[in-house]
């Protein structure tokens, strides 16, 4: 008997995407597109039984910083360990495109000190086939992959390759500098750019602590960057604003995206992380601004939030840690982890250690691991929404003992490998439920994921893990809908991004689909792996309960393990819905 169909689906309780919530349903694919939902009757070359099995969209994460890890490996995990089948590079205006020779050192500094991506992994693993942003698209294309990426134009390599010196020392621009960007911007556009990517904000500093170029960039120059997206077939424009770490207040700030707006009528979609320490109202009152925007605009404007604490890792053997800029600590950060393990258990060095204050930090991440009050124990399965009462702080005070002695011990723990969350951004000390602003809002997106990026502070890039677990699964008190936690993930992005072939298990679109164990599903706790270029290492990130992740028809993963097929492809500009559903 002929076979109608490359692979179906049987039995499982898709959860299609639209925020509808489970029904019992196959799914027909053929040629990486879907056939048909519903009660299929033919026959194909292969079936799953998917029985029990929640079936769902593949995940697509609008704030991803592979630009390196897509040149130099075939998989992008730990994203694609976790559901996501589609990502978005040239996040907060970094990356390596375009390039000329001589500029390649900034750019990866630059790129070493925003995503913290060591110098020697990216001396080994970058390949420089290209200059232009077009070259560098077409040396992603020629690389096989497990996922989909997009690509934004960031603006610090634009800046840098038109103004030159000008540009990373963050001088104005003048009327022809402005062209030359504009045309640059274009081009890559044209060539498949799915929108310009800025970052404004004084956290992004080079490796040197320097601001990075496109620091304090004026309303003209992201115009005229923003026209030239337009200009060139339209997109999105991605912004990190300055949140209120030099001054300005959220009118302030925003004012500069409304202008945007205004101007050239395309959506912007920008970084919103609720802070604790820092004007705890900023978040709110940004977020006010956006829907009264939204309310009278045509050109939305979308805050894009995480889903959990921003948290960071500190360990004696990543990044870093709260003594990692003290004097003492820094005579003894050059030996080997067994061998720095050995000085630090010395009752002398303890003590030298914790009797100092650090020295300032040249990049302000690293300042943020001696936060005691949201820094906790890491536990595995990890615990995101931890309670305050047990962290380092309220421990230490149980104990009568400084926090940054109980932080020491705990860090000498399992031969000096023990790890502490610092849950510094998105966190306000008590509970998530403030999330609840953001999913309840029609134009807020979730990402924030930035997996390929802070391989030895953070790994954040498992959430949508942690979407399923917790908030549609185990949290106590409100929770998520199992159909609002997956739209959240997949046509709702899709939209916002332009990528309107995917995100939906409907007849027309793109076969990307999660086969899941909703009840069995388990974030793993973080791990450090040794497979980086030039002996490099980072942090991963496992689940299990993936039974099967789907691309493009093709299966890449089963039972959790990758199954070496790649069918991942980069995505060029913008994809329109199905016209039309297939007929069931």
């Amino acid at each position: 008997m002929t076979e109608q169909y490359d692979l179906i689906i049987r039995g499982g309780r898709v959860v299609d995407g639209t925020g509808a919530e489970p029904r019992r349903a196959d799914v027909a694919i053929s040629h990486g597109i879907i056939q048909a939902v519903g009660e299929v009757r033919g026959n194909a070359r292969r079936e799953i039984d998917a029985t029990g099995l929640l079936v769902t969209p593949g995940f697509i994460d609008l704030h991803t910083h592979y630009d390196c890890q897509a040149i130099w490996s075939e998989r992008l995990n730990p994203s694609s360990s976790h559901g996501v089948s589609t990502v978005v590079l040239g996040n907060c205006g970094v990356g390596f495109a375009p390039c000329r020779p001589g500029d390649r050192e900034l750019l990866c500094a630059t790129m070493e000190g925003v995503e913290d991506i060591p110098g020697v992994v990216m001396k080994e693993g970058l390949s420089w086939e290209w200059e232009s942003f077009p070259e560098y698209l077409d040396a992603l294309a020629a690389r096989r992959r497990d996922i989909d990426i997009g690509v934004f134009a960031p603006h610090t390599p634009v800046r840098v390759h038109v103004m030159g010196e000008r540009g990373a020392n963050r001088e104005p621009p003048t009327a022809t500098d402005l062209e030359q960007m504009g045309a640059v911007i274009r081009e890559a556009v044209t060539a498949g750019a799915l929108g310009f990517a800025t970052s404004r904000t004084a956290v992004d500093r080079r490796k040197d602590g320097e601001y990075i170029a496109s620091f304090n960039a004026g309303e003209p120059e992201i115009v005229a960057a923003a026209q030239a997206v337009k200009d060139a077939g339209g997109g999105i424009i991605q912004m990190i604003p300055e949140l209120g770490m030099t001054g300005l207040t959220p009118a302030q700030e925003f004012a500069l995206m409304r202008g945007v707006s205004e101007a050239v009528g395309l959506p912007i979609t920008y970084t919103i992380v609720p802070s604790r320490n820092r004007n705890r109202h900023f978040w709110t009152e940004l977020l006010q601004l956006s829907q009264e925007h939204n309310r009278r605009s045509g050109a939305p404007i979308h805050p894009q939030y995480f889903a959990r604490p921003v948290g960071m890792l500190a360990s004696f053997e990543l990044t870093s840690n709260p003594f990692v800029n003290t004097p003492a600590y820094k005579t003894l950060a050059h030996l080997k982890l067994a061998e720095r393990v050995i000085e630090l258990r010395k009752p002398e060095v303890r003590a030298r250690i914790l009797a100092e204050d650090p020295d300032e930090a040249l990049l302000p991440l690293t300042a943020m691991t001696r936060q005691y009050d949201v820094m906790f124990e890491l536990s595995d399965p990890p615990c995101y929404e931890p309670d305050p009462n047990t962290s380092i702080a309220a421990r230490a005070a149980r104990e009568g003992r400084p926090a940054a002695e109980v932080a020491y011990d705990l860090l000498l723990e399992n031969d000096g490998r023990g790890m502490l969350l610092v849950a510094f951004g998105n966190y306000p000390g008590d509970t998530l439920d403030h999330l609840f602003a953001f999913f309840d809002d029609p134009n807020s997106v979730m990402g924030l994921g930035d997996g390929g990026a802070h391989y030895g502070l953070i790994c954040d890039s498992s959430y949508p893990t942690f979407v399923l677990t917790h908030w549609a699964r185990d949290r106590k008190g409100r929770q998520l809908s199992i159909g609002r936690a997956v739209r959240a993930m997949t046509s709702h992005p899709a939209g916002i991004i332009g990528l309107k072939d995917r995100g939906m298990v409907a007849p027309g679109y793109k076969a990307d689909i999660n086969i899941i164990d909703h009840e069995r599903l388990t974030l793993h706790a973080p791990q450090i792996v040794d497979d980086l270029p030039g002996g490099g290492r980072r942090l991963d990130q496992r689940a299990t309960g993936y039974r099967w992740m789907i691309v493009s028809g093709e299966v890449i993963t089963r039972d959790d393990q990758p199954t070496g097929v790649l069918p991942g492809r980069l995505v060029r500009g913008v994809r329109a819905a199905p016209a039309a559903p297939l007929a069931a």
